[in-house]
């Protein structure tokens, strides 16, 4: 692909966010700043092409390129490259070998050249990139983070509130809870007298169905691997509430204000966590530790059945969705 967009004659705004679902509605609210600031401009995404469902939930974005990681990113020429992938060095080598006429991106002692600000370790994920932006003097609202509405969700639940999502799964073993304790709290849900459904994707199929069996849940109640990003979204959107660890579903959720329980270890919600002000529970024990682990994090494993089906009982009673 060149400058231009595919031949529409506006310029080009390129924006790398090569990432997974989680991190892309992180950086929702920036790319509508960038949707607003450059408003004569074709707006081209660098991320991974399985996300393209989403753009039109979003609407700030023209266009998919498909870039999974920091790069390289196969576009000549944009008129502004902004870096909202990472640190760099790699992303800031990448964007900056597509020969823009400006660069957005945090300053790296490896690009004294390129302006910027100071990437700061603590800061939590979705006003990173607002931050960043507003350092260029483009106005970005953290709280811009709801999703307009996918269509109809799939699977069984009462008509005008859903059923309970429950997803076990993520990206890496130290973000997920253990399936048994899941599974005891989908069934002590059901118990309660609520739907309940497990959702997940094609690789979590095995897990889902662990859990449901654990659960006693018939097997249609197992979506995992039957809905696409679109359906998991509509999904989401009408549940009564989401259980699940810090994972994308969980940023689903927060994009909808969908009352959601979401279990964090080893890292911390006031770095990835959903907004404050919502229908959302943080638990979290308090111990951080390495997110890509091969093993259940330890400060994960601090937070019990019992703690998580309280939570969720209690967004339950008090929703008015």
């Amino acid at each position: 692909m060149s400058a231009g967009g595919r031949g529409d004659g506006r310029p080009v705004l390129l924006a790398l966010r090569g990432l997974a679902l989680g991190d892309l509605l992180t950086a929702v609210p920036a790319l509508r700043a960038l949707r607003r600031a450059f408003s004569g401009h074709r707006v081209v995404l660098a991320a991974p092409a399985g996300l393209a469902e989403l753009l039109p939930m979003i609407g700030a974005v023209d266009e998919l390129l498909d870039v999974s990681g920091p790069g390289p990113v196969p576009l000549a020429s944009p008129d502004v490259a902004v870096n909202l992938h990472g640190r760099g060095p790699q992303s800031v080598e990448a964007l900056s070998r597509t020969g823009p006429g400006r660069l957005l991106t945090h300053a790296h002692p490896a690009f004294p050249g390129v302006p910027g600000p100071a990437w700061r370790d603590g800061a939590h994920e979705v006003r990173r990139w607002c931050d960043l932006l507003g350092w260029y003097g483009i106005p970005a609202d953290p709280a811009d983070l709801r999703l307009s509405g996918p269509g109809e969700p799939a699977g069984p639940g009462r008509a005008g509130t859903g059923p309970v999502v429950v997803h076990p799964g993520a990206a890496y073993p130290a973000r997920r809870w253990p399936a048994a304790r899941f599974a005891l709290v989908a069934a002590g849900l059901r118990r309660a007298g609520h739907d309940v459904v497990i959702t997940g994707g094609t690789a979590e199929r095995e897990l889902a169905r662990h859990v449901a069996a654990l659960a006693r849940l018939p097997g249609e109640h197992v979506l995992a691997g039957r809905t696409g990003l679109r359906e998991l979204a509509a999904l989401v959107a009408r549940a009564r509430l989401v259980v699940c660890g810090d994972t994308g579903v969980a940023h689903l959720a927060s994009a909808y204000g969908t009352p959601s329980v979401v279990l964090f270890g080893p890292v911390a919600p006031a770095l990835w966590g959903p907004p404050h002000a919502g229908p959302h529970t943080a638990l979290w024990a308090g111990r951080s530790g390495d997110p890509h682990g091969s093993e259940p994090d330890p400060g994960l494993l601090r937070i019990d059945v019992p703690e998580v089906l309280d939570a969720a009982l209690n967004l339950l009673e008090v929703s008015t969705r």
